[in-house]
């Protein structure tokens, strides 16, 4: 039962079925049509107010004087986890986001471009940074310690999250679905509306979850500069 329900998140054994289920992260932008980039219409109009709205949040965020364009990593880490998490709510389609190979790689690239962004361009402020303001000098050294580790374990907490609550989502419609042919028919009806509801929160779950991510890895960002 445990190997069957997990088998939704297997992308698979078969080499050809594997490469197929990893390139389908990206190969849903190849059916977009040229005028959605090119034409405006109603769908390029929605498109361009949620860019312009995260953008005005992002360089709240950080120093956008001294960072021009430094929005778009993070404009389009959004794009690119949220096309995923919807990607990954129809069936049959390969859920790539609710592997750690997707979530770490994205995490842990961020976060080591920051570090060494930090360490190298602003060595003092990192090191300024690891020591809030007021700290008594008998405790530095416990909270150097502390806001090291809570900076190593950064990329996993955001690639831990990201699966985690694409994983919950996916294995609870699965186990609604699976117990859909020991009930009745007014049982079924009801089960089928509460799976069209649990659908919807799965919806919102990965609009949020593209957000905070993409939030989190602005502020990790922010601490750099």
């Amino acid at each position: 039962m445990m190997n069957n329900l997990f088998s939704i998140f297997d992308p698979s054994t078969n080499i050809f079925n594997l490469s197929i289920n990893w390139i389908s992260t990206c190969i849903g932008i190849m059916f977009i049509p040229f005028s959605f980039w090119f034409i405006p219409n109603r769908h390029f109009i929605m498109w361009k107010f949620i860019i312009l709205k995260l953008h005005n949040e992002f360089k709240i965020l950080i120093n956008f004087n001294k960072n021009k364009g430094s929005t778009f990593i993070f404009i389009s880490l959004f794009s690119f986890i949220l096309f995923n998490n919807f990607l990954g709510l129809f069936p049959y389609i390969f859920t790539s986001t609710s592997h750690l190979s997707i979530s770490l790689t994205l995490s842990l690239s961020l976060w080591i471009s920051f570090m060494l962004f930090g360490w190298i361009n602003n060595s003092q402020h990192m090191f300024i940074h690891m020591i809030p303001q007021g700290t008594p000098s008998i405790l530095m050294p416990f909270m150097v310690l502390i806001e090291t580790i809570s900076n190593i374990i950064r990329p996993g907490a955001l690639a831990i999250r990201l699966t985690a609550n694409m994983i919950a989502g996916h294995l609870l419609l699965t186990l609604l679905s699976n117990t859909g042919n020991i009930m009745s028919s007014y049982l079924l009806i009801f089960l089928i509306i509460v799976q069209i509801i649990l659908l919807m929160l799965e919806s919102a779950v990965a609009i949020i979850q593209s957000y905070v991510i993409s939030i989190l890895s602005t502020l990790y960002s922010s601490e750099t500069n």
